[in-house]
């Protein structure tokens, strides 16, 4: 079953909170998301990613059989990176290894390159988190690179590895 990408809606708030308020989720996200993640801070989330500039923000909700099953968005950089996008993602636990991850990267990238200006879209997983950068070499993304002593997560110092995919 592959799945669709779409804008998402404040009726997605209990889907949303349902799949993210998992500690092994958030072990490989950036900071900043609360645990336990409430039906609120999905709502406000939800919120904030429909109100975002749209030339900057693309942020969608990750969907199969009309169920919100992930997350996936790319946030244009500034300055000089502006026509640079970073990538992030996650799908729920109970739709691992279906090739969700995979397919949303691939259409989110194909709707990016061929909407906007962009023409680099780059991801930084943790490097121990091969899951991910699976999902992105199945992508097309290429690996760069690792970045040594990059990010400080649960108290941990860690490596991340920097992939990306160029508009052709």
């Amino acid at each position: 079953m592959d799945c669709v990408l779409r804008e998402w809606k404040t009726g997605d708030k209990e889907d949303l909170s349902e799949i993210i308020n998992n500690k092994n989720i958030l072990n490989n996200l950036r900071d900043g998301i609360p645990y336990p993640y409430t039906v609120s801070d999905a709502e406000e989330f939800i919120a904030t990613m429909l109100s975002a500039d749209k030339n900057d923000t693309f942020a969608f909700a990750v969907t199969a059989a009309e169920k919100v099953v992930g997350s996936i968005g790319a946030f244009r950089c500034g300055n000089i990176h502006r026509r640079t996008a970073e990538i992030g993602y996650y799908i729920g636990e109970p739709y691992w290894g279906k090739g969700y991850a995979s397919s949303a990267v691939k259409q989110i990238c194909r709707h990016i390159f061929s909407k906007t200006d962009i023409i680099r879209i780059f991801a930084e997983p943790f490097a121990y988190n091969a899951a991910s950068c699976r999902v992105l070499e199945k992508a097309g993304f290429q690996f760069e690179g690792t970045l040594r002593s990059n990010a400080v997560k649960n108290g941990k110092v860690l490596d991340m590895r920097m992939y990306a995919l160029l508009k052709r």
